[in-house]
């Protein structure tokens, strides 16, 4: 079989893991991922041939998964949540144009900004952005301009990346940015290890989230004009009223 599947595995594997992507890692002799990825998963498929790159070598990952392929080994290069939403779908499709009899098949999975909205309760009910903190691949310029645009349009905004070791001040500095079109008290949330047993969530104002400590496996939601605590849940209404019939937010 010359193909690999690139494969989504949920936020935190295991039972977010989708019967699709599980489907297509039973079937592979070889996975490959970064090693955090791999980690959760080596348990429910321990008869698989697991490889690695570290992080910053995706393109050599990809390598990896197209010759193991073109060499008739069934290959999954696997990611955290959908691998189309920041992950390697992209760059397997663009490596693998030198790899004509590869097939290579996209296997979505549940992203990030699902699974964390569904720990707080119901933010991303109307339109919505998703904007990544990381400046690795992006610069930090064109970053703010996103910032600003999603905040001016009174967008949800599901922040990914937020900090890391280099990046403490990134989301304080996204704040500030919302702040010039948000007010403080604008509802936000966190979620910290989506679906892991280290999963934990907080919902507060825009201006204490300025001064909340976060890490790379923390997604940050910061809410519109509309969206409300309710009940110890973050609620951004759709706008249907008591009827039931949907009404223009």
């Amino acid at each position: 079989m010359r193909k690999v599947f690139v494969v989504g595995l949920g936020p935190g594997a295991g039972a977010q893991m989708t019967a699709e992507a599980r489907a297509a890692l039973e079937q592979c002799e070889v996975i490959i991922g970064y090693p955090v990825y791999l980690d959760l998963i080596r348990g429910d498929f321990p008869d698989k041939t697991y490889k690695s790159t570290p992080m910053k070598q995706e393109t050599e990952r990809c390598t990896m998964a197209l010759q193991e392929a073109a060499e008739g080994r069934g290959t999954a290069m696997v990611c955290s949540g959908d691998a189309g939403v920041y992950g390697m779908a992209g760059l397997m499709l663009e490596m693998g144009a030198a790899y004509p009899e590869v097939e290579i098949e996209i296997v979505p999975g549940i992203t990030a900004a699902i699974g964390g909205a569904a720990v707080l309760g119901a933010p991303l009910m109307h339109d919505f952005a998703v904007i990544s903190l990381s400046d690795l691949l992006t610069p930090w310029g064109k970053i703010e301009t996103r910032l600003r645009a999603a905040a001016m349009a009174d967008f949800v905004i599901c922040l990914y990346n937020p900090s890391s070791r280099k990046r403490k001040d990134y989301l304080k500095k996204a704040c500030r940015i919302m702040q010039e079109f948000k007010t403080g008290d604008t509802i936000c949330g966190i979620v910290r290890n989506i679906g892991r047993a280290e999963q934990s969530s907080a919902i507060m104002t825009l201006e204490e989230l300025g001064g909340t400590e976060t890490d790379m496996f923390t997604t940050v939601f910061i809410g519109n004009e509309q969206t409300m605590r309710l009940n110890g849940k973050m609620v951004t209404p759709r706008g249907y009223d008591t009827s039931g019939q949907r009404t223009i937010v």
